[in-house]
């Protein structure tokens, strides 16, 4: 680690900084070398998912149709909020879907774990509303919990009106919002080993015959390293693909929307980001610092390109202690919280890293932390559309606990 400047701040700042630790990790723009890399695309982004550093964006900002890009939101807000070991009837709405199709029987059940494959291998429509009534308790009620993670993902240029992608009105994304939901949904394990899976077999119990489904992404076989994510197409928004590739412990994921040449694209876009950031451990976890008895509570890597690491610089930002007798000591305190580390590239903060007494280090946090966690949700039923609103505040009380 570099050497720390130090500076003291009363425990109600320590702690502001604290909570912000519950959220992602500030994406930062790119900043070299946009001009060293082009695509086909009329929008296109590429983004390190460990640290969330956008390291290339054209157009990235601008709202577009996305097509099945959708059902990466799909899947991971029906995997945060919903059992997967629960069965998942195809009602009427889901049933004979336009568009790519599972072709799911009217009233079949299926594992919502297997659905979701389904789902995001072969980009089954019917699986998407069919995920999105049980879950969401009716499609309504689930595009709200879309919306309220988008939100929550600060995604500013994505608006959702379904759970499948088909084009409608008020439905669309950025390349830059779609790189960072990506990057957010890849460090939860159950996203990650569906979309990076080849072929998939799931159980039929009205046929003698098993579901089998082959992945349509053509990029985990075209590409080394490549462990994701979907396709997507409609008539209006053309080709769409987001891919995801991991080389040396560290793993991109490019975003492309209208585009005739996604393969080839995605391969140069990937290439570039491993070969101009690679991903560099600035702290590890354990770390002393210098002078003090404190440790840092987790490792700390970041993508940088060519000359950046030395125009980073650390501070040590340590929490003051109560000046007067029978003052309350900031929470954190008492936790052996001491501080945070804060770490800027070009004097632009790029993340923290709390510090803490040895004996009193926490379990180690990724730098994504998730503010849900699936455990003890449920899927709330609905007949209208009021009942499916309830639903749906039902589930994020739920999520909030």
């Amino acid at each position: 680690m570099k050497p720390l400047t130090v500076i003291t701040v009363k425990p109600s700042l320590i702690l502001i900084m604290c909570l912000l630790l519950a959220v992602l990790v500030p994406v930062n723009p790119a900043a070299a070398e946009n001009a060293s890399v082009s695509t086909h695309a009329r929008a296109a982004a590429l983004i390190d998912v460990e640290s969330g550093r956008l390291l290339y964006s054209s157009r990235g900002d601008e709202p577009m149709l996305i097509a099945s890009l959708t059902k990466i939101m799909t899947a991971i807000v029906a995997i945060e909020n919903g059992d997967l070991a629960s069965k998942v009837k195809v009602g009427k709405n889901a049933f004979a879907k336009e568009g790519s199709s599972l072709y799911l029987k009217l009233g079949e059940e299926m594992l919502l774990e297997d659905l979701l494959y389904g789902l995001m291998l072969r980009s089954g429509n019917d699986a998407a509303t069919a995920i999105a009534e049980h879950v969401g308790g009716s499609e309504q009620g689930f595009v709200y919990l879309m919306n309220a993670k988008a939100e929550e993902l600060g995604l500013k240029n994505t608006h959702f009106a379904n759970p499948h992608g088909l084009d409608a009105e008020g439905h669309y994304s950025s390349a830059n919002d779609l790189a960072v939901l990506t990057a957010y949904a890849l460090h939860n394990p159950v996203f990650k080993e569906i979309v990076g899976t080849q072929e998939k077999t799931a159980d039929n119990p009205y046929e003698k015959w098993d579901y089998k489904w082959a992945n349509k992404n053509k990029m985990l076989r075209l590409y080394e390293g490549a462990d994701g994510v979907k396709t997507g197409y409609t008539k209006k928004a053309l080709r769409c693909l987001v891919s995801s590739a991991t080389r040396g412990g560290q793993q991109l994921v490019a975003v492309t929307l209208n585009d005739g040449n996604d393969w080839n694209d995605h391969a140069a876009l990937l290439n570039f980001g491993f070969n101009h950031y690679p991903l560099k451990t600035l702290i590890e976890r354990g770390e002393g610092i210098s002078g003090y008895s404190f440790v840092t509570s987790r490792k700390f890597a970041y993508p940088l390109g060519q000359g950046e690491e030395a125009r980073i610089t650390t501070k040590l930002v340590l929490n003051e202690e109560p000046a007067a007798a029978g003052e309350k000591s900031v929470r954190g305190s008492s936790f052996g919280l001491k501080g945070t580390v804060v770490l800027q590239l070009g004097g632009k903060e790029i993340g923290r890293v709390p510090v803490y007494e040895p004996d009193r280090l926490p379990p180690e946090e990724s730098m994504y932390m998730k503010r849900y966690s699936p455990a003890g949700t449920a899927a709330y039923p609905a007949d209208n559309w009021l009942q499916a609103l309830g639903s749906a505040l039902r589930a994020l009380l739920q999520m909030g606990r």
